[in-house]
Order: structure tokens, then C-alpha cells, then sequence
């Protein structure tokens, strides 16, 4: 058979043996093309994943071949999500403290132009102002007790160099010796009563300044708490006495900010009384201290003074080998 008769299938399989063809792959498509008397022949061949140049990855085919390929995932929210999220809860914090803090506020104002009614405790109100005045008095005992520490600390020191100064004399004077000492003597004396007394009246400082600054002020705390609960109170009891019909969500708040104001009340009338308790017990020992030490150094009894600091169990200057103006 001549190259005139042959079929045009024997030709393109003689070209392909002879690789007088050619193929280009893409990505969708193997094209082969045939010159075949002068006419182009076309065959497309379409892909399949085994022509791929690359192969696919363990990941990808698994990928593929799963089920779920095309399902998204959980929802999670973005930060901006979660921002708005705790910001709501914030602005919903910030309206319930704005509402709260307009309604005390308004019955604050209304109270003192005398357009609207406050809960009253005649009795407890009264020994609130008590021991507000009480602790005012005690600042003031313990104003002028350090004053005096801190005068008579001044006395002492001078008492001690003068004892220094008159001792010193005693070597350098002969003849004036016998009277220099005496005087030195006395000096040491006053200064080791001196430090005694001191240190009493600073245990008396002390003390006193535990009972204002510590016990009363705790007291006290609970107190500013009773009232501010009294005026959140009395902000919704007039916001019940006003709305109508009766709302639920003002009776309940009314009812919780009622039982604060209860709870609070009582815990100030207990607290109050164990104060007062001791209060008299701890100023009852300090001023006896006071009063004892005092009269002992000024009248020159020593011996009632060191009595005083033992049965106080003060510590005085000697048992310490260390001099209070040594500080």
C-alpha cells in the first residue's frame, strides 16, 4: 500500500512511532497535532491527575477525597466579636451604676430642699454623732500628747548634757568638784525618770492612736457604708411610690437595696456596742498609766514610778541596756 492509499490512522500511528508529532500539556488538556497532507489534524486529550506535572500532596488528596472537604468550620469569634461581646456587658454595667447614682443623687438634693421624706433611726443617728464627736475628742487627746512627748524628749536631752557638762567640770575644777558631781548626779537621775516617763507616754501614744485611727475608724467605715445603703433605699422606695401600676423590676430592686439597708443597720448597732465595750476597757488602763506615771516622776518618787511601768508591762530604758536619747 502506497503513502497515497494509507488510512489516516496508520499515518498518525507512523508518526508517532517516528516522534514527528508533538504534545502540549495544560493544565486542562493534552493537545496533539498531526501534519497530514498538508491538513492539520487536532486530537484534545483531557487531563487526568496522573499528567500532573507536580503530584498532589498527602495532605491535599486527603483533602479531596474527604467528605467534610467542603464544610466549614465551628464559627469563632474575631476580636472585634469579642470586644463588642465584653463591651456589652460593660455598657450594661455602666447603665445600671448611671441610674443608680441619678436616683441617689436626686435624693440626696431632695432631701436637703426638704421635698421628700428620709428613713430615720433617731436613737442609732444619735450615737453616730456620739462617737464621731468622741473620736474627734480623742484626735485631739492624741494631738497634745505627742506635743508633750516630743517637749519633754527635748527637757530629757537637755537633762542628759547637762549631767555630761557638770561631770566634766567636776575633773577640770578641784575645788568646786564635791558640788558639780552632786548636781551631776541629779542630773543622771531626772534623765533615767525622764526616759521611764517617756516611755510610758509613748505606750499611751500609742495605744490611743490604735483606738482612733484603727478600731473607731473601722467602725465608722461600716457606718458610711449604713448610710450610703440608707440612700439607695430611700431613692427606690420614692421610685416605687411613684410608679403605677408597680413595676417588678423596681419592686425587686427595691426589696434588694431594703434588705442591704437592714443588714447594714444591724451590723452597725453590734458593731457600735462592742466599740463602746472597748473603748472603756482600753482608755480605762491607759489614762490609770497616764495619771500614775505622771504624778510619780513630778512628785520624785521613783520607785512608784518603776512599779507603774512593771504593772504595765512597759519596758523600761535599763532593762533594754539601751538609752532612750541614744534614738
Amino acid at each position: 500500500m502506497t503513502s497515497e492509499h494509507k488510512s489516516i490512522h496508520q499515518l498518525l500511528k507512523e508518526s508517532s512511532s517516528n516522534n514527528e508529532g508533538f504534545q502540549v500539556e495544560t493544565s486542562s488538556s493534552v493537545v496533539v497535532m498531526q501534519n497530514v497532507n498538508d491538513m492539520k489534524t487536532t486530537r484534545i486529550i483531557p487531563n487526568n491527575l496522573s499528567l500532573r506535572t507536580n503530584p498532589i500532596s498527602n495532605a491535599e488528596s486527603a483533602y479531596i477525597s474527604s467528605p467534610h472537604s467542603q464544610t466549614p468550620f465551628s464559627p469563632v469569634l474575631s476580636p472585634s466579636q469579642e470586644f463588642l461581646k465584653n463591651g456589652a456587658s460593660k455598657v450594661d454595667a455602666l447603665k445600671n451604676w448611671s441610674i443608680s447614682t441619678y436616683k441617689c443623687t436626686r435624693q440626696v438634693i431632695l432631701e436637703k430642699v426638704g421635698k421628700t421624706d428620709r428613713t430615720t433611726n433617731t436613737e442609732l443617728e444619735q450615737q453616730i454623732n456620739d462617737l464621731r464627736e468622741t473620736q474627734r475628742k480623742y484626735h485631739s487627746i492624741l494631738r497634745l500628747s505627742r506635743t508633750f512627748s516630743t517637749h519633754f524628749h527635748q527637757v530629757v536631752a537637755t537633762q542628759h548634757a547637762l549631767a555630761e557638762a557638770f561631770s566634766d567640770l567636776a575633773q577640770k575644777s578641784p575645788e568646786l568638784q564635791e558640788e558639780f558631781l552632786y548636781n551631776a548626779e541629779t542630773q543622771r537621775n531626772l534623765t533615767k525618770n525622764g526616759e521611764i516617763l517617756l516611755n510610758a507616754i509613748n505606750f499611751f501614744i500609742s495605744s490611743v492612736n490604735t483606738l482612733c485611727n484603727k478600731t473607731i475608724e473601722d467602725t465608722l467605715i461600716t457606718i458610711r457604708q449604713f448610710e450610703n445603703a440608707r440612700i439607695e433605699f430611700d431613692a427606690w422606695r420614692a421610685d416605687q411610690m411613684s410608679s403605677h401600676p408597680a413595676n417588678e423590676e423596681v419592686q425587686r430592686n427595691f426589696s434588694k437595696h431594703k434588705e442591704a439597708y437592714e443588714k447594714l443597720r444591724s451590723d452597725v448597732m453590734v458593731k457600735m456596742q462592742f466599740l463602746d465595750e472597748n473603748r472603756i476597757k482600753v482608755m480605762h488602763k491607759q489614762l490609770l498609766l497616764f495619771h500614775n506615771a505622771i504624778a510619780a516622776y513630778f512628785s520624785g518618787n521613783a520607785t512608784l514610778l518603776e512599779s507603774t511601768i512593771k504593772q504595765f508591762s512597759i519596758k523600761s530604758p535599763n532593762s533594754t541596756g539601751q538609752s532612750f536619747l541614744e534614738h
